[in-house]
């Protein structure tokens, strides 16, 4: 797989952690803002309405006990009694002493003339013939007035009683305080922006409003007044004369064409909500941030694990190549060794009987004879070398059993460098070693592993030429399952196309006639077969660095292993 695939793996894994994480998370989430703001909004109705309800049925009382008792005071005194400013006053002091509700009271006759008044006002003389109030009451016998100033130039309302009494009609009239009614409407405030009020049927406050508007003013509000043929509390939310959305509360007094409005601000009451909401996104904000940052973490993980895997499979398959590669070449080799070593043994026969016969000749009266003797010679040196290779060929071919000896490396890689010194310093070649002391002696063939230290040393020798220097290290891997022999060289380099084929048969970037490119291919099989490995490194320009692992363990050759190895 590529980088690509890699970053495709890792995207896919981070969408599918994330979606089955988050989506049940926000979905909760949701589920409980939408309880909540359910049971809040309720809550909230049922609360407006229990108290809009409590109001309207203590106004309703109120005015009814007012009305009562003007009643009940009408009718239970006659008018030459209550016409006695005295008598009426001590009267209204009862009445006061009971509720302080009353501004005064005046006894009127069928002419809306002041025959009697007991108040704070200099109304005695006050004549109500024109005022719309007085015909209202002798008509209809009672009358409850909305709120209006008339002589005494402030907000009030009134209750009038008509009563006949010997053919002719009086009236008795009480003016209520206003601000009583406000005081109980304040009474309804549960929050800071909050408000109860009453309006007339136009539209009209009959009380004070704490935001919409002073008594006897226009509310300005938009609201729609509910009929009053229902009775029961209407809910609806209305903006106030501030444009805030207000939850309003809206009845109709039963014994007055007043409507009663209580306005709540929903904020206020759904505060609790607003917090618990701000935690419930916290907590899923650091949910998802928790869950990002898990994702992230065991995807990257997890890709990388795959990497390594990968990388692993790649190493153990081309491993597998290699050494199906080399076990196909062995076997070639092995057969064109013994193919051209019958030729090469007649060629040399042929040759030595050549030389043979030429001794038996005079080779004063022979022609040639020294050319000939120089050829037969040269025949038997190219047989020997061809028969050098074909040796290396079957050595590489036949895969020897291996030896199993204790071998300490470190002496062993000592008296593998004594062989080249030479070598070396007729190159100015500098061989810095650097062996650790705490190495473990292993079990291994001694003489194999000498000659794949040898080879790498000698190609090292080779790669930096003349002049340069060459590292030699001993030690043991991580865990301590291998030592290794490394060899490092100031050399040129190896190009990367040429280290990915540098352990193939028959591979050589040397001159014709200067290498077989069988060294490392043995050294290579060698290593296998010893259960190690060579691993090989280079930075074209910086040299190169041949490693050759070997386990502190000896391998465990089994029947087939060996049946492999011959």
């Amino acid at each position: 797989m590529d980088i690509g695939g890699y970053t495709r793996l890792r995207r896919r894994l981070t969408f599918a952690m994330l979606a089955f994480s988050l989506v049940p998370l926000f979905a909760l989430g949701f589920f409980i803002h939408l309880q909540f703001s359910k049971t809040y909004h309720e809550r909230m109705v049922s609360g407006i309405e229990a108290v809009t309800e409590s109001k309207r049925r203590a106004l309703d009382t109120f005015l009814a006990e007012r009305v009562s008792q003007i009643k009940s005071l009408a009718w239970t005194h006659p008018f030459s009694e209550l016409s006695d400013p005295a008598r009426l006053g001590t009267i209204f002091g009862v009445i006061q002493s009971n509720a302080r509700s009353y501004v005064d009271i005046g006894v009127i006759n069928d002419q809306g003339q002041h025959v009697a008044y007991v108040g704070p006002y200099s109304l005695e003389a006050a004549n109500y013939r024109d005022e719309p109030w007085f015909h209202e009451v002798m008509l209809k016998g009672q009358y409850v007035s909305d709120v209006f100033t008339g002589f005494r130039r402030f907000p009030h309302f009134i209750i009038a009683v008509m009563r006949r009494e010997n053919g002719r009609a009086w009236i008795l009239r009480a003016t209520i305080d206003s601000a009583a009614v406000s005081a109980m409407l304040h009474r309804a405030y549960s929050g800071t922006n909050s408000d109860a009020f009453l309006l007339a049927v136009d539209g009209t406050l009959q009380s004070d409003s704490r935001n919409n508007g002073a008594i006897m003013t226009r509310s300005g509000l938009h609201l729609t007044m509910p009929d009053r043929a229902k009775r029961g509390v209407v809910v609806d939310t209305v903006a106030s004369t501030d444009g805030r959305p207000m939850i309003t509360g809206m009845t109709w007094l039963e014994n007055m064409p007043w409507l009663l409005v209580v306005m709540d601000d929903p904020r206020e009451p759904l505060s609790p909500l607003a917090q618990t909401q701000i935690i419930v996104v916290l907590f899923l904000l650091g949910g998802a941030v928790v869950i990002c940052l898990g994702t992230f973490f065991t995807t990257r993980v997890i890709v990388d694990k795959v990497i390594e895997a990968d990388r692993r499979q790649a190493m153990l398959d081309a491993s597998l190549m290699q050494s199906s590669k080399m076990a196909a070449l062995g076997k070639l080799a092995a057969g064109v060794a013994h193919e051209v070593n019958n030729p090469l043994m007649l060629i040399r026969e042929n040759a030595g009987w050549i030389r043979d016969l030429l001794s038996e000749e005079d080779a004063a009266r022979m022609g040639h004879h020294a050319e000939i003797e120089e050829a037969a010679v040269k025949i038997e040196q190219h047989v020997d070398r061809a028969k050098g290779i074909t040796h290396r060929m079957l050595g590489f071919g036949r895969r020897m059993e291996p030896m199993q000896e204790d071998v300490p490396l470190n002496v062993l890689t000592e008296q593998t460098v004594k062989f080249l010194e030479s070598e070396a310093l007729h190159r100015s070649i500098t061989i810095h070693k650097d062996f650790d002391a705490e190495l473990p002696a292993i079990t291994t063939d001694t003489a194999q592993v000498q000659q794949v230290i040898l080879n790498v040393l000698d190609n090292a020798i080779d790669a930096v030429g003349q002049g340069g220097s060459i590292t030699v290290r001993t030690g043991a891997t991580e865990g301590g399952q291998e030592v290794f022999v490394s060899v490092t060289d100031t050399g040129g380099g190896i190009a990367p196309d040429v280290l990915e084929h540098i352990f193939d048969p028959f591979y050589t970037t040397k001159k014709a006639g200067e290498g077989t490119g069988l060294g490392l291919a043995i050294c290579y099989s060698i290593m296998e077969k010893l259960g190690g490995r060579i691993v090989a490194e280079s930075t074209p320009g910086n040299g190169a660095t041949f490693t050759v692992y070997l386990p502190t363990a000896p391998p465990a050759f089994t029947q087939d292993t060996l049946l492999n190895l011959r």
